[in-house]
């Protein structure tokens, strides 16, 4: 009894928690790992079941877990952000020149929460629910970067929160099959970018309206095998989710407001060296191209196609490879030490330096570590630190004049998070 009133108050304070703030990420904006055990391997594990929250990476992961179990994991997280600006403006008719200088974005901590379960069915099956969020298109500059006079500052923010019901099945000795069924929440709301006012198909839903929220369903399938005895193999897949639009952005967003979450896989393999030594390597594919208005270009699409149209323009982010390397070792008295290190391709491209201002999620390189600790028969605590080193992308300011402006967009990452989990 006293587990089922920890876990629904802790599911009531982690659900707010995932609403009212914002989570950065590796790839784009997606984390770089879900759960405080695959934070530390860089979030390296389709081929490994470590905890209730891998279903996020493989739903097949439940069906090996040995217990019913229960999974709360708290992040706090800092996103540096800035963008320098090179350059006087030319001051050209038909131009549009950023004021020379570097400018930082406000608010660099966010708490980021997860919770997850698993119920053992039987010896073979398990079902599990679990939230966890995404982010990375967020920052809040104290200036007006684009000079709108109906706003002191720039930039934009949105939240996404993630539900899912999990089913897994070890169908053969050694091998698992697991389907989750996701729902999905976003909120959005930009600010000081009136001046594209424009090149908007709808001005009145372009910029400082209220939050906008968006729902939509997806589904994510899992394999889970041991092909030797010390070899195993994952992989998983989820689909394209389709959100409803952000109707108060609807001159913002293609396609009169539309943000869907990106299709995206994950295949990998651990391998055990000892008994007490194993490797993990995974390689994530994120296809942002799908989502028009992540993956349409900036250029020349403002200028052919107005804002929020079916072809407006949008951030240019091209899909991301990310591969993910993980080690663990345990030690005496149930310790168990782990690292990772991940590397992504560049979602944002030198030519779309100007919009990713106001989402310069550039950061490609993750290091990472972390350990678990057995408390007892029942419980676990685990810790995680991230740090992803300084990146850059920097490119020209597509409309000033050729050679006159450039624009840099840098961005460094910090994450602690801790995880408990008990029986």
């Amino acid at each position: 009894m006293k587990h089922k009133v920890y876990v629904t108050s802790a599911a009531i304070f982690i659900l707010t928690l995932l609403i009212i703030n914002s989570a950065f990420a590796t790839g784009g904006y997606f984390k770089h790992g879900y759960g405080t055990k695959y934070s530390s391997l860089a979030g390296a594990g389709v081929a490994l079941s470590l905890s209730s929250m891998g279903a996020a990476t493989n739903p097949a992961g439940l069906a090996f877990l040995d217990k019913s179990q229960y999974e709360i994991n708290l992040g706090l997280f800092s996103p540096l952000r800035d963008y320098t600006v090179s350059g006087n403006p030319s001051g050209y008719p038909g131009t549009f020149g950023l004021t020379p200088g570097q400018v930082k974005s406000e608010t660099n901590y966010f708490v980021i929460p997860s919770i997850a379960a698993t119920w053992k069915l039987n010896e073979t099956s398990a079902i599990g629910a679990m939230a966890y969020a995404n982010g990375g298109m967020n920052s809040n500059y104290n200036t007006r970067t684009f000079y709108d006079p109906t706003s002191p500052s720039t930039g934009v923010s949105i939240n996404q929160m993630f539900l899912g019901v999990t089913y897994a099945n070890e169908f053969l000795p050694g091998n698992a099959l697991g389907i989750t069924a996701l729902f999905g929440y976003q909120m959005f709301s930009a600010k000081g970018i009136l001046s594209f006012a424009g090149f908007s198909s709808d001005p009145q839903n372009l910029s400082g309206n209220r939050n906008s929220t968006s729902t939509g369903f997806g589904v994510r399938v899992g394999y889970m095998g041991k092909i030797l005895p010390y070899l195993s193999v994952g992989a998983s897949y989820q689909t394209k989710m389709l959100m409803t639009k952000f109707k108060e952005y609807a001159g913002l967003f293609a396609q009169q407001g539309d943000f869907d979450v990106p299709a995206n896989w994950t295949v990998g393999l651990a391998a055990k060296a000892t008994e007490d030594l194993t490797f993990a390597l995974d390689v994530q594919e994120i296809y942002y191209s799908g989502v028009k208005s992540v993956g349409d270009p900036f250029m020349p699409n403002i200028m052919t196609s107005q804002l929020g149209s079916d072809n407006g323009a949008g951030f240019g982010w091209k899909d991301v490879t990310v591969v993910k390397f993980g080690v663990m070792y345990k030690t005496e008295n149930d310790w168990t030490w782990m690292a990772g290190y991940s590397y992504g391709t560049q979602p944002v491209p030198e030519s779309e330096v100007l919009f990713n201002i106001l989402a310069p999620a550039v950061v490609q390189n993750h290091i990472t570590a972390g350990f678990s600790k057995k408390l007892n028969s029942s419980n676990e605590l685990s810790l995680s630190l991230m740090f992803a080193p300084a990146t850059s992308v920097t490119g020209a300011n597509p409309l000033d004049a050729p050679g006159q402006q450039t624009i840099k967009l840098n961005m460094t990452q910090w994450q602690l998070e801790i995880g408990y989990s008990f029986m």
